[in-house]
């Protein structure tokens, strides 16, 4: 899929494509902004430990791998959302995947997320051997959960003790979207 303009809600313009290995420094720089500005990612402050090289060589694996995706949302240049989607390795496992979302908090609210989602559930219906995007999500991101239900994902179930956050224990929400294999022809 080709890279689109988009519009914000609050009129600004983003990119919206497919990540490069050129993406490599800056991507770093924006997970280690996203890592200290919210409890809903698997990471946190500092916890980002992966060197320029190795950012360069995963986003090249990325754009190698048939049943995998990395997005990324720029404004001005600037890296402001991302998702990464990698399916199973094996046969049995490869139609189905999941993925990751973050966007800068100065950012939530205009849209990005529901732009990256956008773009995946159209990618994988473009690829035709995706039929199924799973997702955990905390259970107190309200946000995040609520976008998911209007793109039309559906809760499958609960993993206890999912996230540790300064000692407290939350639970995830595994979601999922199921893609008709006749929607991909």
């Amino acid at each position: 899929m080709k890279r689109k303009v988009l519009k914000l809600k609050n009129g600004q313009s983003m990119i919206l494509r497919e990540a490069v290995p050129e993406d490599a420094e800056a991507m770093i720089t924006f997970v280690n902004q996203v890592a200290g500005e919210s409890d809903n990612l698997t990471f946190g402050p500092g916890e980002f430990a992966v060197t320029l090289d190795q950012e360069k060589s995963i986003l090249a694996e990325f754009q190698q791998g048939l049943n995998q995706l990395f997005l990324i949302g720029e404004i001005d240049g600037e890296i402001v959302g991302n998702l990464t989607f990698r399916g199973g390795h094996r046969p049995r496992v490869a139609h189905v995947g999941e993925f990751g979302i973050s966007v800068l908090k100065k950012y939530w609210g205009l849209g990005i997320g529901k732009y990256l989602l956008e773009y995946l559930i159209d990618w994988a219906r473009e690829v035709g051997f995706i039929y199924k995007i799973n997702l955990r999500v905390k259970e107190d991101n309200e946000g995040a959960i609520q976008l998911y239900r209007k793109m039309g994902f559906r809760e499958e179930g609960r993993l206890t003790r999912d996230f540790c956050i300064d000692g407290r224990y939350y639970d995830s929400i595994a979601m999922g979207l199921q893609i008709d294999p006749e929607e991909n022809k």
